[in-house]
């Protein structure tokens, strides 16, 4: 059995761990607001920019322009969104476990493939697993701050390797914040740019508008820009995701934490009556050895 002396010692051990936590679980919730504001605030842009585009390619405009061109996946890129920081639960481990599984299932239909990386989680991780040749760039120091001028950075070097078709595709992995509890790993698909599903598109068939300058001109000037919006989405989505499980994970650690000072002060307790009772015990077999 652990000494007294040993259990009070590990009890300041882990108060002063619950505090470390409880202060990172509300500096998550800070962080969390903010981003999450700036999420819900890009995605009906975001929404309603593809809407337009999904409109113009429906009426027959744009269909042979290069970013909306179907080419066969030969030349393939996946962009690997996690964190620059632990200590957010199975945030990176989602995201991992799915991309593990996209190049076991994927990489032998692919001529060339590499695997990109937003965050240092992710190609902390690959970096020792995946052969050095398919380990491609990573874009660290984003993840603190993204802004929509590091997107665009991204966007803009996507889009000219597709352009010059480097890449026949390119795919992005990443966490879509639902709450703050909730979070969705999605693998979606950045190039080349797709309309809206059928049954959307059903809908938009029957709307048609009148475009100035022109449609192909609209529709030109909003694809670049609607790339560049979707990457800036993603990391926003990601950076969100990622405030929501750490406060999640820190709360939760937390909570352990009170439970094990509540236990360790139980058998603290414990201990320290055993040791009175030893005492006790002691001094009374000592005074009925003093009266024989």
């Amino acid at each position: 059995m652990p000494n007294l002396k040993d259990i009070r010692r590990r009890i300041s051990t882990v108060k002063n761990t619950q505090q470390i936590t409880k202060a990172m679980k509300m500096i998550a919730a800070v962080k969390l607001r903010k981003a999450q504001d700036q999420i819900l605030a890009a995605r009906p842009y975001a929404n309603e920019l593809i809407s337009v585009i999904s409109n113009l390619v429906i009426h027959g405009e744009g269909k042979h322009h290069p970013l909306l061109i179907q080419r066969k996946p030969h030349k393939v890129r996946l962009v690997v969104v996690t964190s620059d920081r632990g200590l957010c639960g199975a945030y990176n481990g989602n995201i991992i476990r799915r991309a593990e599984k996209f190049i076991q299932e994927k990489r032998g239909d692919f001529k060339e493939f590499k695997v990109s990386f937003i965050g240092r989680k992710g190609h902390d991780y690959f970096k020792k697993r995946l052969d050095p040749s398919l380990v491609g760039k990573i874009y660290p120091d984003i993840m603190k701050h993204p802004s929509f001028e590091q997107a665009s950075t991204i966007a803009n070097e996507m889009m000219d390797e597709f352009l010059k078709e480097h890449l026949d595709h390119v795919y992005f992995i990443y966490n879509e914040f639902k709450s703050a509890i909730s979070q969705k790993v999605v693998l979606e698909t950045l190039l080349p740019t797709r309309a809206k599903k059928e049954e959307d598109s059903q809908k938009l068939q029957k709307i048609d508008y009148l475009y100035e300058p022109s449609r192909e001109e609209v529709l030109t000037a909003l694809l670049p820009k609607h790339i560049r919006i979707q990457v800036y989405r993603i990391l926003l989505e990601a950076v969100s995701s990622e405030h929501g499980a750490r406060m999640t994970a820190m709360d939760s650690a937390t909570t352990n934490a009170r439970d094990m000072i509540s236990s360790l002060s139980l058998l603290a307790n414990r201990i320290r009556q055993a040791v009175i009772t030893k005492e006790l015990m002691e001094i009374v077999g000592g005074a009925e050895a003093l009266k024989g």
